[in-house]
């Protein structure tokens, strides 16, 4: 049996994709924040539950320890925590909450699982969004603090071109296969700690699709044999080669990322061999 591990999957598109990839015949590990919530998506999907916090990046290594004693294989890893943090907050590792909850978290994770994702020749997943569009990302100010969060949505959109970019320079450091998706405008809980982001959520609900229909993408990038794109690319739902930001196809600044990210979660930059 494959297994998939899903993050941010107790709520939204998450657990719907949980639910359909059960269907399909995958074991899914089902990682989430809140407890009771993870908990009832693993007993609807038949699942396996795990509790970690994303803005405690010891939970994260701590996480990994878990789900590589309790699965031989991982073909799969769907990297789809993470959201708008409207107020200038640091975690308690140091680093700014929106970058490590949507970038840092899910990228240590990545890299401890990595070994066993190469050795079934899985694949990484990673939940974008087109406002990465709207990001501008500065190596020196990765965690904005010499910068306006322009209602946090400047922010988001930096924090989505790294996610892009991190999935590009994975793929190219490692072979592993790596994609990076938008899911669409999905109704959910996102941004219901923003008062600007629950206004405009508000007078747009007409826009929004299902949270079943946000996790189609996820599903067909997980469960697809063969995507016929190359390693890296980036949909925007069902479809590969969605518009971004120009610089996400800046190769050194995908590299320099990737340092920047090494060295703030504490893993080695170099890779073996493919």
């Amino acid at each position: 049996m494959r297994t998939v591990v899903i993050t941010g999957a107790s709520s939204g598109l998450g657990s719907e994709a949980a639910l359909e990839l059960s269907r399909r015949g995958w074991q899914v590990a089902v990682v989430g924040r809140h407890e009771a919530r993870t908990h009832a998506v693993a007993a609807r999907v038949g699942g396996v539950p795990f509790t970690a916090d994303f803005d405690e990046l010891d939970q994260v290594r701590s996480l990994a320890d878990q789900l590589l004693a309790r699965f031989p294989r991982i073909d799969a890893l769907a990297s789809n925590a993470g959201g708008l943090v409207p107020q200038r907050a640091r975690t308690v590792d140091g680093f700014d909450l929106g970058f490590q909850r949507n970038v840092l978290a899910g990228a240590l994770l990545t890299e401890l699982l990595l070994p066993r994702l190469r050795a079934a020749r899985g694949r990484v997943i990673a939940t974008a969004s087109v406002v990465n569009r709207l990001g501008g990302l500065r190596l020196d100010d990765l965690d904005f603090a010499r910068r306006r969060l322009g209602g946090s949505w400047r922010r988001y959109g930096a924090a989505k071109l790294a996610t892009i970019l991190y999935a590009r320079s994975l793929a190219e450091r490692t072979g592993l296969e790596s994609y990076a998706f938008h899911p669409g405008y999905v109704r959910s809980s996102f941004g219901a700690e923003s008062p600007s982001a629950r206004v405009f959520i508000a007078l747009t609900s007409s826009m929004q699709i299902s949270a079943d229909a946000g996790a189609a993408p996820l599903v067909h990038l997980v469960d697809t044999p063969e995507l016929g794109v190359p390693n890296g690319t980036y949909f925007d739902g069902l479809n590969p080669f969605g518009q971004t930001h120009p610089s996400a196809g800046d190769a050194r600044l995908a590299e320099d990322l990737w340092h920047a990210i090494a060295d703030r979660i504490g893993v080695p930059v170099s890779t073996a061999d493919r």
